[in-house]
């Protein structure tokens, strides 16, 4: 979740130098927080130094864990100060790459929507909308953005409803319907003289804002630890306490499977896995003055692992490889 908080309530230049300073002690987290800094810079108005970020890291030695990101971001970013022609070309290099990570697609689909390039908006949602959900029995979290922005792009084209419209409608909760909130005259309802039409605008727009704040709350998914085997081996002989909670690595990727499960079943959207290192929970433990064995301390690595961003979602896209490393498809794997 980038940043919108207003330039007057924060000094968005002063957050960026802070998380350039963090990137700079933790690399292995210096993508999440780069490209946090580079959205301060974006709301501070610097677009250019937000731009040279983007390169720093599309130019890092470091393999990214999301290079098609970056690239929207930047296209987007310089489409706002006067580089269209290469945005167009970023843009255009985004959709032929066929990213899985749907924050990719809404980000360029965005940009061209928020430039009047409707028609290209529309298209561009859709590739991502077909190329992540085709048979896929229940939309992920991270893909609602692409079929709410998919729906109020082809709202404001006066397009039909179509499947993909009514997916987007079953999975929107506000009280408030999609096609309401996307209706094109809403914007001439709030210079109405009559009192009906301004309370049914005031119930959508705190219709609206309700989902934004939700949407906020949820910075980064709920998510739950994995060691992966040797490192679980090297933490249990540096800690034996924690075998307790460990008792061996199959039941560790069962409990891991099964909770997300559970979770998911009780309707807790936004889910994922971060993946611990013995070094890393050592530093933690260490900046909480709390002892490694303290079980208290592991969801709160999860959590802080998750809020670098760090975490992968759960479950994973169709056909990729299942979270636990085995190198088999989720389907064949945990996902059975």
């Amino acid at each position: 979740m980038r940043p919108d908080t207003p330039a007057e309530n924060v000094d968005h230049a002063a957050e960026a130098a802070r998380l350039e300073r963090t990137a700079g002690l933790y690399p292995e987290d210096a993508e999440a927080l780069l490209l946090q800094a580079a959205a301060h810079l974006e709301l501070s108005g610097d677009r250019p130094a937000a731009t040279t970020l983007y390169d720093r890291l599309l130019s890092s030695s470091a393999g990214l864990e999301n290079p098609h990101l970056v690239r929207a971001l930047k296209a987007s970013n310089l489409w706002e100060y006067g580089h269209e022609a290469e945005a167009r070309a970023i843009i255009e290099g985004v959709r032929t790459a066929s990213p899985r990570d749907p924050a990719a697609w809404v980000i360029v689909a965005e940009a061209l929507e928020s430039h009047d390039e409707l028609e290209q908006a529309q298209e561009t949602f859709t590739e991502g909308v077909r190329l992540l959900l085709t048979n896929v029995p229940e939309p992920p979290y991270t893909t609602h953005p692409l079929l709410f922005g998919r729906h109020r792009v082809r709202r404001m084209l006066g397009a039909g409803h179509d499947e993909w419209d009514a997916l987007a409608e079953s999975v929107h909760t506000s009280p408030v319907s999609l096609d309401e909130l996307h209706d094109p005259k809403r914007v001439w309802s709030l210079g109405s003289d009559d009192p009906a039409e301004l309370r049914a605008e005031i119930s959508r727009l705190q219709a609206e804002l309700g989902a934004y704040r939700a949407a906020l709350s949820r910075p980064f998914p709920v998510a739950v630890l994995h060691w992966p085997s040797g490192e679980l081996e090297e933490l249990l002989t540096a800690y034996p306490a924690l075998a307790t909670e460990y008792p061996t690595h199959e039941e560790h990727l069962a409990t891991i499977e099964a909770s997300l499960r559970e979770l998911a079943s009780s309707g807790t959207p936004n889910l994922g896995i971060v993946t611990g290192t013995v070094p890393s929970y050592e530093a933690f433990s260490a900046s909480e003055g709390a002892p490694p064995e303290d079980t208290a301390l592991l969801p709160q690595y999860a959590t802080t692992l998750a809020a670098r961003g760090r975490a992968i979602e759960w479950p994973p896209q169709r056909g990729t490889a299942c979270w636990c490393g085995s190198g088999q498809a989720y389907g064949d794997c945990h996902g059975v």
